[in-house]
């Protein structure tokens, strides 16, 4: 059952600790069984209550899953090895399309605006009991999230739009609970949904959003939380139009318990207005980052939600790092100053050059996606092949297995720093890796 490798340990924790090791290291591969509790009991010389407290913590840190008779098994995709190693390493002389970061040509320069923040930081330190939230910053934010009709709430500032996805899963949900997730969608919140011990349950998304049939059923079938990418999906580009937002409400008004999290990641690189779902439900959050805008390393993100949820969120921040540094607070409130993403034209810039690789594209008899942000989605018959023979071609483009669940194959291509002379060279290799294939959606 097990292969070669045999599970140790006395204690549950130690038990678990066998197992993760081993799943982490590849002796046990996705999908395989592990003893029944009493087999592994009585090989061990331990109480069954003892593996079963093993199981259940292996559960909860969503490396296994109880699949009724067929026993426990290492999840599909475990927590403990993510989906960063499903990657393609870039050889020298290969052009990199893979990597989903924004174009550095586009990010503002941060040193002025460090500077200015220092200087005020030297006039008055920040110290221990000092607000959490720079009051220029909630100003500037409360009157952008009022103008994209986000209703009024508290505001909070977290480390980037992961950690707010994950304070306010874990300020509501327990092990076990159900997230329903956009599939394909962002390989790191499908990462960081079993990792929290909870459970997945895929929607299918279209150029618009999430299938409102798909939300409805995932509801109906226990789904507690739903997590949606308001624009700049990713990998698909999806953004969610008027009348398919006005849809989820209508799905989410039969829900009202559902506690609803809305990621705003593509705010300043879009050139398509937000439809925020937000407050619909008893409990919702909509989480915005400055990451693709201003740059990922100042790891800021404001976050607004009803109060119970931001209370929450706040109350677990202050037991922890205790707040996201003012210094960097002030140092995007300046930059905010200086010229909005707009005024830059990043998002129109982004834009054309995804509208150019997804028109040469079509040219030649290749589907692709890309409503809005930075990369496009180009739905394959065999993905495995399609990245080989792309890096052979000399190009690196992120296999789709690291953004699906149940969806069927793909590939992702960023664009953010595709120059107008790669555009149709890439669109060739493209459809010389898929050969002659019917045009195919992605859900």
């Amino acid at each position: 059952m097990l292969g070669g490798y045999r599970i140790e340990g006395r204690r549950a924790a130690d038990i678990a600790a066998s197992v993760e090791r081993a799943v982490g290291h590849g002796a046990l591969e996705p999908g395989q069984s592990l003893p029944p509790m009493r087999e592994l009991a009585a090989e061990l010389g331990v109480n069954p209550n003892t593996v079963a407290a093993a199981y259940r913590v292996l559960r909860e840190r969503g490396v296994v899953e109880t699949a009724g008779r067929r026993g426990t098994r290492v999840r599909p995709a475990p927590a403990t090895t993510g989906r960063d190693h499903i990657r393609v390493d870039v050889p020298e002389g290969v052009r990199d399309v893979s990597s989903g970061n924004p174009d550095p040509a586009l990010l503002p320069p941060l040193a002025r605006a460090f500077a200015a923040a220092a200087a005020d930081g030297d006039h008055e330190p920040v110290l221990y009991g000092d607000t959490a939230v720079d009051p220029e910053l909630e100003r500037v934010a409360r009157g952008e999230l009022d103008a994209a009709g986000v209703p009024r709430g508290p505001l909070a500032v977290l480390s980037g739009s992961l950690d707010g996805v994950e304070r306010v899963l874990t300020a509501h949900l327990k092990p076990g609970d159900t997230v329903a997730v956009e599939d394909p969608g962002w390989g790191r919140t499908l990462d960081l949904v079993p990792a929290l011990g909870l459970r997945t349950a895929p929607v299918a998304v279209d150029d618009e959003g999430p299938l409102p049939d798909d939300v409805r059923r995932a509801l109906e079938d226990g789904a507690r939380a739903l997590i949606v990418t308001d624009r700049a999906q990713n990998p698909t580009g999806a953004a969610l139009s008027a009348p398919r937002a006005r849809a989820l409400r209508a799905v989410l008004r039969g829900h009202p318990e559902t506690l609803l999290i809305e990621d705003d990641h593509g705010h300043g690189i879009v050139d398509l207005p937000p439809h925020p779902l937000a407050g619909v439900t008893r409990h919702w959050a909509f989480v915005r980052s400055v990451a693709k805008a201003y740059g990922p390393d100042l790891r800021l993100a404001v976050l607004t939600g009803d109060a119970v949820t931001v209370d929450r969120v706040r109350g677990r921040q202050r037991l922890g790092p205790g707040w996201v540094s003012l210094l960097v607070q002030r140092a995007v409130v300046r930059l905010w100053a200086e010229g909005t993403p707009a005024e830059r034209g990043v998002a129109a810039e982004y834009g054309r050059r995804r509208e150019a690789l997804i028109d040469a594209l079509a040219e030649r008899g290749v589907a692709a996606h890309g409503r809005s942000g930075m990369n496009v989605w180009v739905p394959v018959p065999d993905e495995t092949g399609a990245v080989a023979r792309l890096l052979h071609a000399g190009w690196a483009v992120a296999p789709g297995a690291r953004f699906r669940l149940s969806a069927p194959p793909g590939i992702r291509i960023t664009v953010s720093t595709l120059r107008d002379d790669e555009t149709g060279r890439l669109a060739d290799a493209v459809a010389a890796a898929l050969g002659p294939t019917p045009a195919r959606g992605y859900v």
